[in-house]
């Protein structure tokens, strides 16, 4: 009896250890989603401040070595609104593209009234569409299916959480010291690669922001063709709501400092 009792003892140990190690692999997966959500959102506001203004600086450089810049006035709040107002070439100034979320406007001067544009669209004609000029935070388009860890870097597999949004998905490798973005590889739903996005130059913007002041995009849709955005005059800013709406467009620039 005594050696019976013994052995079911050792069973209930043991049968209390194997539930566990099962509880705690059953959480793995949570946890690294919960992980893989946290590293996305400090990425977020490691490249921005939730609102921010900045002034960018677009440049297209065509096969045969011809140019063309435009510069941007840039406005944002919260995670999916953000402005942006054309201030060259002399053809384009003027020009304000709105985005709230997945929804996306250019206001021209001379038609009086913003019209719709869509996210795979290039205002520019830059190998940059609309929703690259546009980025709302990656956080609010993407989710995280994956975080593999490497050498100097993490590798965040992103899904789109709607079809409305630009890329299916994402390939993000992110610098372990900065968590930054380095390269990011945009995905059709088909698994074809539309391009890829190339972080350069980190800069101390003041204010403790400090990301990189160069990106860089070209894409196997456009051979020969590059695209460069140069950042510059990042700074935290508050807006009031009334600012992203399509009937402030045309006072945007009263906002310029």
């Amino acid at each position: 009896m005594w050696i019976f009792r013994g052995a079911l003892k050792l069973m209930g140990q043991a049968m209390k250890k194997l539930l566990w190690l099962m509880l705690c692999l059953f959480a793995l997966p949570a946890a690294a989603a919960i992980d893989g959500a946290q590293i996305l959102q400090k990425v977020d506001r490691n490249l921005e401040p939730e609102s921010y203004e900045a002034y960018r600086k677009l440049i297209d450089i065509q096969p045969d070595g011809s140019r063309k810049e435009s510069v941007l006035y840039t406005l944002k709040k919260g995670r999916d609104k953000v402005v942006a107002l054309f201030l060259a070439p002399p053809s384009d100034k003027g020009r304000v593209t709105l985005r709230l979320g997945d929804n996306m406007w250019l206001y021209i001067p001379d038609v009086g009234r913003p019209i719709r544009i869509t996210s795979l669209q290039s205002v520019t004609g830059s190998v940059f569409n609309n929703a690259d000029i546009l980025r709302i935070d990656y956080s609010a388009e993407y989710n995280v299916e994956a975080v593999e860890e490497q050498k100097d870097a993490l590798l965040l597999t992103l899904k789109a959480k709607t079809g409305e949004v630009a890329y299916d998905r994402l390939k993000m490798w992110v610098d372990k010291q900065h968590l930054l973005p380095v390269t990011i590889e945009c995905y059709a739903a088909s698994g074809m690669l539309l391009k890829t996005l190339h972080f350069k130059d980190i800069k101390d913007f003041g204010g403790g922001i400090k990301r990189p002041a160069t990106l860089e995009t070209d894409s196997p849709l456009f051979k020969g063709y590059k695209s460069v955005m140069l950042w510059s005059g990042l700074k935290k800013r508050d807006f009031p709501d009334e600012i992203f709406t399509l009937n402030y467009l045309p006072r945007i620039q009263e906002l310029r400092k």
